[in-house]
C-alpha cells in the first residue's frame, strides 16, 4: 500500500503562488513556483524564502543533554556555547555516514537537532535511545523556513527585528514574535547570507506572509538543489551516504577525535583516520556546452571508467555543467581533465577546487 504524502502546514499559501508539487522523502514538497533559475537568480541576487519543513526537528533537553548528543554524533557539540550551532555527522560503526545535521544549543541543557526528511524516523530513534524521555519530535508541531540571499539579513531585520542582523554564521537565539516564539538560527544551505527560523504551526503563516511582504522571493526544491550544489555542499543520498566517510568526502573537519568521550563509529574513524585516502568527493566543471547528472559515468584520459557523478546540473550563475563525484586520489588535482559520458556524447570536464560558487563578501 502507498503511504499518503505528508501536507505542509503552509500548502494552500504555496499552491496560491503557483508551486508544482512532487513527492520527496515522504513529503509533497514545492519544487518550483514560477520557474528554477528565476527562483535561484532571486536567491543570488537578492533574497528568497524555503518551506524545509519536510526537515525532521527533535528536541533534546535536561541534565546531559549535550553529551546524549555527542554520543551519537561525530561533533564535540558539548563545546558549544549556548546561543551557537554546529554541522555534525551521524555515522554507523564502521564510519559510513549514516546522516548529516545540524545542532543547535540554545541553552544551557536545552538543544535542537535538525535532520534529514529522509532519515528523520531513524535519527529521533538514535536520539531517543541515548537520552530516554528527554526527547520531543516536534516536526508536524513546527515549520522551518530559510530565508537566503544577499539582502537576506535586512529582510530578517525588518521582519524579526534589528537584532537579528547583528548574529555572528551559526549563531541561533529565541526571539519573540508574533505572540510566541521563533528560533532563528545563522544558517543555511545555499552558499548566501541569510538564516533559518523554527515556529509554531499558529505564527507560521504570519512570518511566511511577512517575509514574502517584505521582499523574499518564494523559492523551491528545484533552486535549492543547484544553489546547495554551486556552494559544493553535499547531499545526504547523493554525495555522501553510509558507504562514504567523512574523510574521503571532505567532512573531517566535523569529526572531532582529540576528546575521549565515545560516539558511534569513533573506533573505526580512527583508524580511518590514519589510512592513505583512496578516493575523494571531486568537484568538476564542465569545458563545453552539456548537462551533467548525477549517475552519468565518468573516464579518464585513457577512456577507462573510474566513477559516477554523485551529482550533477546546470549551474545559472556559472552558466556551465558542474558535478561531483568520488575519484581516485591522484585524480582530484585542480586542472585533471576528465571526462563525462552526457548520453552517449562525451562532455570534457576539469577538476577545480571547491566550492564552484563563493559570494563575494559584503
Amino acid at each position: 500500500m502507498t503511504r499518503a504524502l505528508l501536507q505542509l502546514a503552509l500548502r494552500d499559501r504555496h499552491a496560491a503562488r503557483g508551486a508544482r508539487f512532487a513527492p520527496f522523502a515522504g513529503w509533497a514538497m514545492p519544487v518550483q513556483y514560477g520557474g528554477i533559475l528565476e527562483e535561484h537568480a532571486a536567491v543570488r541576487n537578492g533574497v528568497g524564502v524555503f518551506d524545509v519543513s519536510h526537515l525532521g526537528r527533535v528536541w533534546v533537553r535536561g541534565e546531559g543533554a549535550g553529551a546524549a548528543v555527542r554520543s551519537v554524533s561525530t561533533y564535540d557539540v558539548t563545546q558549544l556555547e549556548p546561543g551557537r550551532a554546529h554541522y555534525s555527522l551521524y555515522c554507523t560503526q564502521d564510519g559510513g555516514i549514516a546522516d548529516d545535521v545540524f545542532v543547535y544549543h540554545l541553552e544551557a541543557e536545552r538543544w535542537l537537532v535538525v535532520h534529514n526528511a529522509a532519515n528523520a524516523a531513524a535519527d529521533y530513534a538514535r536520539l531517543a535511545a541515548a537520552k530516554q524521555g528527554a526527547v520531543e519530535e516536534v516536526t508536524r508541531a513546527t515549520v522551518m523556513l530559510a530565508v537566503q540571499g544577499p539582502e537576506a539579513r535586512a529582510t530578517l531585520g525588518a521582519v524579526l527585528g534589528a537584532e537579528v542582523c547583528d548574529l555572528e554564521l551559526h549563531d541561533c537565539r529565541e526571539l519573540s514574535w508574533g505572540g510566541g516564539a521563533v528560533i532563528f538560527a545563522r544558517t543555511g544551505y545555499t552558499g548566501e547570507d541569510g538564516g533559518e527560523c523554527i515556529t509554531d504551526r499558529k505564527r507560521a503563516g504570519p512570518l511566511w506572509d511577512a517575509l514574502v511582504e517584505a521582499g523574499a522571493a518564494p523559492v523551491g526544491l528545484g533552486a535549492r538543489d543547484t544553489l546547495r550544489l554551486e556552494a559544493a555542499l553535499p547531499l545526504h543520498g547523493n554525495d555522501i551516504d553510509t558507504d562514504r566517510h567523512p574523510y574521503e568526502a571532505g567532512l573531517g573537519w566535523a569529526v572531532t577525535l582529540q576528546d575521549t568521550a565515545p560516539f558511534t563509529g569513533r573506533e573505526a574513524l580512527v583508524r580511518i583516520k590514519e589510512r592513505p585516502r583512496e578516493q575523494r568527493l571531486g568537484h568538476l566543471r564542465a569545458l563545453e556546452r552539456g548537462v551533467p547528472r548525477a549517475g552519468y559515468p565518468v573516464y579518464n584520459s585513457a577512456g577507462e571508467a573510474i566513477s559516477r557523478l554523485t551529482s550533477g546540473a546546470y549551474s545559472p550563475t556559472l552558466r556551465l555543467g558542474i558535478g561531483m563525484a568520488y575519484l581516485p586520489r591522484a585524480l582530484t588535482e585542480p586542472g585533471t581533465r576528465l571526462m563525462v559520458d552526457v548520453r552517449g556524447r562525451s562532455l570534457p570536464m576539469e577538476v577545480v577546487r571547491r566550492p564552484f560558487y563563493k559570494r563575494a563578501e559584503a
